[in-house]
């Protein structure tokens, strides 16, 4: 949402003139152009190892998704799925890793839909990505994944939290910079990048990020006011840690602490002067020893 809220930067500078005139071009245009650039994003698609293994399922609507299967012991049958954030490709989880295969994971890391070499044309933010994380969850067990675990960055976090709603198909969860409600933080993002005065700007954000998920409703039948975390953690059993960077500006680490408040079987850690997603790398040893200790 942030990335995609920055496409419009300049055209929504024109507000600022809070002219009728000005208003009405922002909805003709503006709010058209926020909503297909929230939910059509350009692929990043990076170099992935060559001793990666590519797997491929197709999602309950019939996209091709595809993941890399990277597996240590053969016998293992402990495994963990990672699901990266918007914008991002599986390549971009490569830091992760090493910890695991040191540890005898078995490790899947997938693209999201609509993001790096998977199929599917929209992003909807976990409404539809929660099932392709419970579907890989499934292929995982069918290669003897006994005990699956879950590690989501951004995006990819939120995704995890919302499946396990769902389905419990995941022993445990590290979710970290997770956005706790859609809407909210779609809100909050459009009023940091479009210059209104204060007593304005969140009655046009309420408005905007309104016609924007009801656009998404009408013209592609996707319901984004479902995509809410923090009501899908207060309905799960599955224990989840949440990680979060102090020094977020993306998702601000509020999200998290809203989290941990709502979730029966969450916790929290917050890292000091880590922004977004940053965690490992500004507390490597740290995480690993935190996020590996709590799935075992």
């Amino acid at each position: 949402v942030y990335r995609s809220m920055s496409a419009i930067r300049g055209g929504a500078v024109a507000i600022t003139g809070l002219s009728l005139l000005g208003l009405s071009l922002l909805g003709v245009f503006g709010l058209e152009l926020f909503c297909e650039t929230t939910l059509r994003l350009p692929r990043r698609q990076a170099p992935l190892d060559p001793n990666w293994e590519t797997v491929r399922i197709e999602a309950r609507d019939g996209a091709m998704l595809e993941g890399s299967w990277i597996q240590t012991n053969t016998s293992s049958h402990r495994c963990v799925l990672m699901v990266p954030g918007i914008g991002a490709s599986r390549a971009d989880m490569h830091w992760f890793v090493p910890p695991f295969y040191r540890h005898n994971y078995k490790i899947l890391i997938t693209d999201d839909r609509a993001q790096g070499t998977s199929g599917g044309s929209l992003v909807t933010y976990g409404l539809l990505e929660k099932f392709d994380a419970i579907d890989w969850a499934h292929w995982m067990q069918r290669q003897g994944c006994s005990s699956v675990y879950g590690l989501g960055e951004s995006m990819g976090a939120s995704i995890l939290i919302q499946a396990a709603e769902v389905e419990p198909v995941f022993r445990s969860i590290a979710a970290e910079c997770a956005f706790s409600d859609l809407r909210p933080s779609a809100e909050a993002v459009f009023r940091e990048l479009v210059p209104l005065p204060a007593w304005l700007a969140k009655p046009v954000s309420r408005g905007a990020v309104g016609i924007a998920l009801q656009y998404a409703r009408l013209r592609y039948g996707v319901d984004l006011r479902q995509v809410s975390p923090i009501r899908s953690i207060a309905h799960t059993q599955t224990p989840v840690l949440l990680i979060h960077g102090t020094k977020d500006r993306k998702t601000p680490y509020w999200h998290s602490q809203a989290l941990a408040q709502a979730g029966p079987k969450a916790s929290l850690w917050l890292v000091p002067e880590a922004g977004h997603v940053s965690a490992h790398g500004t507390q490597p040893e740290e995480f690993e020893r935190r996020v590996l200790q709590f799935f075992d």
